[in-house]
């Protein structure tokens, strides 16, 4: 368990980009699905750490819409990993009450995807602990994109009127809506940028970028982020002195 951190002060939710795969592979002389295949220990310890310590969302960037530009047979042996891990981590998940839900263009998938997927989804559905989301074949520009759309649909129809479009209208639309926005979004493997993820939501979140490439990353190396979350001010546009005096 961690000892570096208040417990009373945990974020509800963390986000991660999950980089540095094939970077790593290569370091080692190896092909770049090796690197996928061994970044599973990675979200295996990062799932345990965040429910020991009380976080209740866990967001992993699991595969982009730009993902399918990749060579095809790395795609082909990134979905085949993916239905090999649903299948792995079920029990563990299950012992950990671990809910799994999914964000993104879902049904872009493989058959197979879909189908185990699904299965975990309905599996894990009634857990109480920590809530684990997968963004798969995610854009968040198409997200905010659908969003959009859907308001503009019911403003035609008559069942909004534009002047009552509100930030909460536009959040009510999104794929995240029964989700919090995050308190901390880590990037992995040295890169530091948000590649299209979670736009709108990271309005206020604190962003993290550790030079740790994603195979090595492991639950102490959360826990210090999130140590390192605690001592940071968040004064979501006031000044510290307005803090001081809430």
């Amino acid at each position: 368990m961690a000892t570096n951190i208040d417990l009373s002060k945990i974020p509800a939710h963390i986000a991660i980009i999950m980089d540095g795969n094939g970077r790593w592979a290569v370091e080692k002389g190896q092909d770049r699905i090796y690197g996928h295949q061994n970044a599973v220990e990675a979200v295996r310890s990062v799932i345990e750490g965040a429910g020991e310590v009380g976080v209740k969302y866990l967001t992993l960037y699991t595969f982009s819409t730009e993902n399918w530009n990749r060579p095809l047979e790395e795609v082909n042996a990134l979905m085949s990993l993916f239905v090999k891990c649903i299948r792995a981590e079920l029990d563990n998940l299950m012992n950990n009450k671990v809910r799994m839900l999914a964000i993104g263009d879902i049904e872009t998938l493989p058959e197979d995807c879909q189908e185990e997927l699904n299965e975990a989804l309905d599996y894990t559905k009634d857990n109480t602990g920590l809530t684990l989301v997968l963004a798969l074949s995610y854009s968040s520009r198409k997200e905010i994109l659908e969003a959009v759309k859907k308001i503009a649909s019911e403003v035609e129809n008559g069942t909004l009127q534009a002047d009552q479009i509100t930030e909460q209208t536009i959040q009510n639309k999104l794929y995240t809506a029964q989700i919090p926005d995050p308190d901390i979004l880590i990037r992995t493997g040295k890169e530091e940028r948000v590649s299209n993820f979670l736009l709108w939501q990271i309005s206020y979140t604190e962003l993290f970028f550790s030079p740790i490439l994603w195979p090595d990353f492991r639950k102490e190396d959360l826990w210090n982020i999130i140590s390192d979350f605690q001592n940071r001010e968040r004064r979501f546009g006031k000044t510290s002195e307005q803090l001081i005096n809430q």
